[in-house]
């Protein structure tokens, strides 16, 4: 039932962008869960960042109250700019604060020095990607202890990731609750013409082009045969600038597209929907949103083969380790017609169990309203 009983149900939400989503899993996640919450009778506020100078507006979109932070700074600078500027504003109320991610998880000192409540949603190990130099690295790092010991409360998307932020603080302090994702059905594949491409004829590669995402082998693996069917990758790809980019470009074959990136959301969904599988390399991170999108989709899975991955997919992926083993799953998934049903009936069964927004959008509600600084809570079950 509603969590009707609550008063003063507020909350602001830090870490992002903003809404609606634009760039990335986190923004997806704050655009569901602060309809969700408006829904559910909350006042909703969500910082956004603008490009630009000036000083900060606000608007409501969709029953959701946008505080806008113009930043005149690019890229990583700027990020950190807006953070400092929304964290400030937001300590000025004595409301529940969601900080969405760890990178500027020192500024988290302010909220803690006012006693305003504040959840850290720790999203995945950043400090040990292999894209971050030493200073990057050292900078994730100091900020992922910053937000264990800052925050009230943390949140961990994946229960390796709880095992891990519990080597910092104490287990009862950390909650998991993992990424959801739309279930997708009924589409219409007119939009696959654009890109000349054939339900079920093409798999898909959604992932950020990094060495630690598993391109390079995914690619390779692929195209070690003539498959007659299509990979699709998305992504930003720069061969001119990025020697891995050109290294994955140059070991593809006929059958690899490079559509770019694409953040078209009804042109992400109708790939996703009649792709015959997904293709997933990341090698580290918790619950990524763009495997439980495939999940979403109903598409089979073939996963880099680590603990992370695993838990997510269960019975419903197959696992590749390299090029030769990513090769083999291909071929036996384009020559199995009975094996592709038997995943995608156990991708649809874990999804239904674990992934849908229904149920991590109410476990959210229910531990967010427990850190209301009102706290005057009573039979919320």
């Amino acid at each position: 039932m509603k969590s009707a009983t609550v008063k003063n149900k507020v909350i602001r939400v830090l870490g992002i962008r903003g809404i609606p989503a634009s760039h990335g899993g986190f923004e997806t996640f704050a655009e569901f869960l602060s309809l969700y919450l408006v829904d559910q009778g909350w006042k909703v506020i969500v910082y956004c960042q603008e490009s630009g100078e000036g000083g900060l507006f606000e608007d409501v979109w969709k029953g959701v109250h946008r505080v806008r932070i113009p930043v005149k700074n690019e890229g990583a600078a700027g990020t950190i700019v807006f953070d400092w500027l929304s964290t400030r504003h937001a300590a000025q109320s004595k409301e529940l604060v969601l900080t969405l991610g760890y990178n500027t998880a020192i500024f988290c000192s302010l909220l803690r020095i006012k006693k305003i409540p504040n959840i850290i949603n720790m999203d995945g190990i950043e400090w040990k990607r292999q894209k971050w130099g030493v200073v990057a690295k050292t900078w994730f790092y100091l900020n992922e202890r910053a937000g264990c010991w800052l925050g009230n409360h943390l949140v961990a998307d994946h229960p390796e990731i709880k095992k891990h932020l519990a080597t910092r603080v104490r287990e009862d302090k950390i909650t998991t609750i993992a990424y959801g994702a739309e279930q997708l059905s009924g589409l219409d594949s007119a939009l696959l013409n654009k890109y000349d491409l054939l339900p079920n004829g093409y798999m898909t590669l959604i992932a950020r082009p990094e060495p630690e995402n598993s391109i390079l082998e995914v690619i390779e693996g692929f195209s070690k045969e003539n498959r007659g069917c299509k990979l699709v990758v998305l992504g930003n790809y720069d061969p001119e600038k990025n020697p891995y980019h050109k290294k994955v470009q140059d070991a593809a074959s006929s059958e690899v597209v490079f559509l770019g990136a694409i953040y078209d959301k009804e042109v992400l969904s109708v790939l996703r929907f009649f792709s015959l599988a997904y293709i997933h390399g990341h090698q580290v991170g918790g619950t990524n949103p763009s495997l439980v999108e495939a999940m979403g989709a109903s598409n089979p899975v073939l996963a880099h083969d680590n603990k992370f991955n695993r838990w997510v997919l269960r019975d419903g992926g197959r696992y590749f380790s390299d090029a030769a083993s990513l090769s083999k799953w291909v071929a036996e998934i384009l020559n199995n017609v009975a094996l592709r049903q038997e995943m995608r009936d156990e991708v649809i069964r874990r999804y239904e169990n674990e992934f849908t927004w229904e149920k991590i959008l109410k476990k959210y509600e229910d531990m967010l309203v427990s850190f209301l600084p009102s706290n005057d809570v009573k039979n919320l079950k």
